[in-house]
C-alpha cells in the first residue's frame, strides 16, 4: 500500500470518483492541497472562481447539466461560509454538490483561531449530510461516502471539513471497494402493490394528469415518461424545475404549471380526476399554496424516491416510494402494450382553456418586451440550447416561452429562488457540456451579484452567451409592489447602474445592445454566433408584468390573468402569506 499525505488522498480519491473540474479559491488552511495541484493539473481541471458564493453555483450548474457531482474547494471562515448560499441553493433543488472546505489544526478547534469557523454546525441544516475529517487515513472513506450520499436516493449537497494537520499528514492510501451506510439504503423500485393500485387508478381515470418535476430529471426517467404518456395518451404538464423532462413541442405538452403557469395547465389540475405526480414535491409555487383546494376532484398518485415528501405538504391516495424510472417502468410492464382511451373530450377541454387564454404578448411601440426576446431566442436557437436562468421576472417568462426540447437544458434556482445563481451555474453548465451552445438570462439586479465572475469566464477563453434584460429595476419586487402594494415603489429601482457593456468589455469579453424592437434580432444573431464571452444588454419596459399568476394562497383555478384579470378579494392579504 501506498503511502502519501492527506493532500494528495484528496486528489487520487477524486480521479477514483471520476471528478475531472473542481471549482474553487486557494487560502491558508488548503494550501497544500493547492501546493499538490500541479501534479494532477494533466487530470483535474481546477477552475479559480472570484468568490466562493459562486464557485459553488458553478459545481452546481455543473452537475445540473452533467448529472455527476459539482465539486467545491475553499478554505476555512469567510471562504466556508461564503458556500453556504450555493449549497442551500443546491438542497432545495435536489443537486448533487460536495464542497471540500479546509480547517483548522485539530488542536485549535474550539480556540476561536484565525478564519475558524463551526463549518459542520453552519452548514448541518442544508447539506444531506457533513463530515469533519480527523485522521488522515479516514480521508479518502469520507470522500467516497460523500459523493455516494450527494449522488443516490435524492440528490443533495454534502461538506467535507478537512483541518490543515489532516492534509498535511501521512499515511496509507485505502479506497474502499464499496460503500454500506448503516440505515442508509436509497430505495429503487416501487413496491408492487402499489404500483398495481396505482396502475388500476390510471387505467380508470377519465381526466388523468401528469405532474412531473425535477425529479424526473435526475433519474434520467424521460424515454419512460414518453412510453407512458402515448401510450395511454395522457396530457403532461410540468413544474419549473421538470421543464425539460418532456418535450415543448409535444401535443400531449400542456405547459408549466403553479404560481405562473398557463391557465390551460392550472385548468387542468384543478378540474382533473387523478394526479400522477413523478418526482415533484407539491411545494406552493407549484400548488398554489392553498393545499386544502388543490385538485379537489382528483386522487392522486405521488411518486418520490424521498419518503419524507410523502404527504408532507399533501395527502396522497396512493404513495409510491422510489427512483421515478424504475417505477415508470413497472408501471410500464403492467399496462398492456395497446390500450384503448378515449381522451377526445378530456383533450378537448384543455385545448379550449389554451384558446380562451393562451400565453401570449403584443410587441408594440418602442420598448422591447420580455417575452418578445425571450419567444425570438427560443426561435433562434429552436431550443437546442442550454438556457440557465436567474432568478425574478425573465425566469419566468424563460419558463413560459423557451420551447425545451430535451432533459438537462434548463438550469434555475428553484426552491431557493437564489439571485446571482444564473451566470456562474450557466459556466458550470458550459464545463460539463462544452459541446453545447449555453445562454445566461438575467436581469440587470441579478448580474450583479456575481458579475465578477466575468473574470473567470474571459480567463478560461469560454464560449458563453449572457442575454443581460436591464429595466433598471428588481422586477418581480416592482411587479408584487404594484399589484399588492398599491404601486409603492420602494427600494426597487436602481438609481446607478453600471454600463454594462463597457464593463464586459473590461474585462475582455464581447459587449452588445439592443434598445428598439427592431433591433432585437439581430443582436441577437450576432450575440449568440459570435465566439467567446459575449453579454448582450437588451433594454426591455419595466412595466411589462408576468401573467397568469396565483396570488400567494390562491387556489389553482384563481388566477389574475392580467391587468384587469381575475383577483382575489383580499390582495394584502394574500401578499402577507408569501
Amino acid at each position: 500500500m501506498a503511502r502519501m499525505i492527506g493532500a494528495e488522498m484528496f486528489f487520487e480519491t477524486l480521479i477514483h470518483e471520476g471528478i475531472d473540474v473542481v471549482f474553487g479559491l486557494p487560502g491558508g488552511y488548503v494550501l497544500k492541497v493547492y501546493d499538490v495541484m500541479p501534479r494532477y493539473s494533466d487530470r483535474i481541471r481546477h477552475v479559480l472562481a472570484r468568490h466562493e458564493q459562486a464557485a459553488t453555483h458553478m459545481a452546481d450548474g455543473y452537475a445540473r447539466a452533467s448529472g455527476k457531482p459539482g465539486v467545491v474547494l475553499c478554505t476555512s471562515g469567510p471562504a466556508a461560509t461564503n458556500t453556504v448560499t450555493g449549497i442551500a441553493t443546491a438542497q432545495m433543488d435536489s443537486s448533487p454538490v460536495v464542497v471540500f472546505t479546509g480547517q483548522v489544526p485539530l488542536p485549535y478547534l474550539g480556540s476561536d483561531a484565525f478564519q475558524e469557523a463551526d463549518h459542520i454546525g453552519i452548514t448541518r441544516p442544508c447539506t444531506k449530510h457533513n463530515y469533519l475529517v480527523r485522521k488522515t487515513k479516514d480521508l479518502p472513506l469520507a470522500i467516497k461516502e460523500a459523493f455516494y450520499i450527494a449522488g443516490t436516493g435524492r440528490p443533495g449537497p454534502v461538506l467535507v471539513d478537512m483541518p490543515k494537520d489532516v492534509l498535511i499528514g501521512e499515511d496509507e492510501f485505502v479506497i474502499p471497494d464499496d460503500i454500506s451506510l448503516r440505515g442508509y439504503k436509497p430505495p429503487k423500485k416501487g413496491h408492487p402493490g402499489q404500483i398495481k393500485r396505482a396502475v388500476d387508478l390510471i387505467l380508470a381515470a377519465k381526466r388523468p394528469l401528469i405532474f412531473g418535476g425535477g425529479g424526473l430529471l435526475w433519474s434520467g426517467a424521460s424515454e419512460e415518461l414518453k412510453e407512458l404518456v402515448h401510450r395511454l395518451q395522457i396530457p403532461v404538464t410540468l413544474t419549473l424545475m421538470g421543464l425539460g423532462a418532456f418535450p415543448a413541442d409535444d401535443p400531449l405538452f400542456i405547459s408549466m404549471l403553479g404560481m405562473h403557469g398557463s391557465y390551460a395547465a392550472n385548468m387542468a389540475v384543478h378540474d382533473c380526476d387523478l394526479v400522477i405526480s413523478i418526482g415533484a414535491r407539491f411545494d406552493d409555487r407549484a400548488t398554489g399554496g392553498n393545499f386544502a383546494k388543490f385538485a379537489p376532484n382528483a386522487k392522486i398518485i405521488h411518486i418520490d424516491i424521498d419518503p419524507a415528501t410523502i404527504d408532507k405538504n399533501i395527502v396522497v391516495h396512493c404513495p409510491i416510494v422510489g427512483d421515478a424510472k424504475e417505477v415508470l417502468k413497472q408501471m410500464l410492464e403492467m399496462i398492456p402494450a395497446k390500450v384503448k382511451t378515449d381522451r377526445k373530450e378530456w383533450m378537448g377541454l384543455i385545448k379550449s382553456w389554451e384558446k380562451k387564454h393562451p400565453l401570449s404578448y403584443k410587441q408594440e411601440g418602442d420598448k422591447i418586451l420580455t417575452t418578445y426576446v425571450i419567444d425570438t431566442l427560443s426561435k433562434i436557437t429552436d431550443g437546442e440550447a442550454i438556457v440557465v436562468s436567474d432568478v425574478g421576472q425573465h425566469q419566468m417568462w424563460v419558463a413560459q416561452w423557451y420551447r425545451f426540447k430535451y432533459p438537462r437544458t434548463w438550469i434555475t434556482s428553484g426552491g431557493l429562488g437564489t439571485m446571482g445563481f444564473g451566470f456562474p451555474a450557466a459556466m458550470g453548465a458550459k464545463f460539463a457540456r462544452p459541446d453545447k451552445m449555453v445562454v445566461c438570462v438575467c436581469g440587470d439586479g441579478s448580474f450583479q451579484m456575481n458579475m465578477q465572475e466575468l473574470a473567470t469566464a474571459v480567463e478560461n477563453k469560454m464560449d458563453i452567451k449572457i442575454i443581460l434584460l436591464n429595466n433598471g429595476h428588481h422586477g418581480m419586487v416592482r411587479q408584487w409592489q404594484t399589484m399588492f402594494y398599491n404601486c409603492n415603489y420602494s427600494a426597487s429601482k436602481f438609481d446607478v447602474l453600471p454600463d454594462f457593456v463597457k464593463l464586459a468589455e473590461s474585462f475582455g469579453a464581447i459587449g452588445l445592445k439592443a434598445r428598439r424592437p427592431e433591433d432585437l434580432e439581430a443582436t441577437l444573431r450576432e450575440g449568440l454566433s459570435t465566439e467567446g464571452v459575449v453579454l448582450m444588454e437588451i433594454f426591455v419596459d419595466e412595466n411589462e408584468l408576468v401573467y397568469p399568476m396565483i396570488a400567494p394562497g390562491g387556489a389553482m383555478n384563481e388566477m389574475i390573468l392580467g391587468p384587469e384579470g381575475v383577483h382575489l378579494e383580499n390582495m394584502a392579504e394574500a401578499a402577507d402569506m408569501a
